[in-house]
């Protein structure tokens, strides 16, 4: 699903990955280790093509295609999906606009054709009831008000909705209860048809997913 070859990345002119070779299979669960710094959010950041990261050289291969040159929303629609560490705030931007816009959109990319306001609202309102989200949360600002919790939960739901190939999750149990953790868990072994890459810290939560497959980062390269 993923290759990355010879992959180097600097940040303010600052050397932070350094010739990454690594690849992902289709369908695995792999989990991306390492201490704080090591480069862990540096490169799912550069695979989801952050601008802020410069790749000085080497290529990332996603299903096949090369996309090392290819803008974030591109890569997007594509099939890349990233659930962030930090996510922004956006007051006046209601949830439910902007998963109508994302669904719209990744329906015009993959079938040409507009999505209709009656099948995003069944689609909604589908996975919603699934993860046991409140409805009233569709009308608020995106993350304003969330906790560190609620907010995984609103990153679940675009996950179920988008239903994309590859998803990077940077340290989705951050901030979640116990029983968001295993909601989180539980989604990623049902999507089936979703490859994952994630970043945690702890034992319980990585114990949750039952990675298939791990690679260490340590200063910004692979740890032999």
């Amino acid at each position: 699903m993923l290759e990355i070859k010879n992959l180097s990345v600097s940040f303010d002119k600052k050397i932070l990955l350094d010739n990454i070779n690594m690849s992902v299979a289709r369908g695995a669960r792999h989990l991306l280790m390492g201490h704080n710094g090591s480069g862990k959010t540096t490169l799912v950041q550069t695979i989801a093509g952050n601008p802020d990261f410069h790749i000085t050289s080497g290529q990332i291969i996603f299903d096949g295609n090369d996309i090392t040159n290819d803008t974030p929303t591109r890569r997007a629609l594509l099939g890349i999906f990233l659930g962030a560490q930090n996510v922004p705030e956006i007051p006046g931007l209601s949830v439910v606009s902007f998963l109508k816009h994302s669904m719209s959109a990744h329906a015009h990319f993959n079938t040409g054709r507009d999505l209709s306001m009656a099948e995003f609202l069944e689609q909604l309102d589908t996975a919603r009831t699934k993860l046991n989200i409140p409805k009233d949360w569709m009308n608020r600002s995106i993350n304003v008000g969330f906790s560190g919790g609620e907010r995984k939960k609103l990153m679940l739901l675009r996950l179920v909705l988008t239903q994309p190939k590859f998803a990077i999750l940077d340290e989705p149990d951050s901030g979640a209860d116990d029983a968001t953790q295993q909601q989180i868990a539980d989604t990623i072994h049902d999507m089936t048809n979703t490859t994952f890459m994630f970043i945690s810290h702890q034992n319980s939560f990585t114990n949750l997913i039952s990675p298939t497959a791990k690679t260490t980062l340590e200063h910004g390269k692979i740890k032999e």
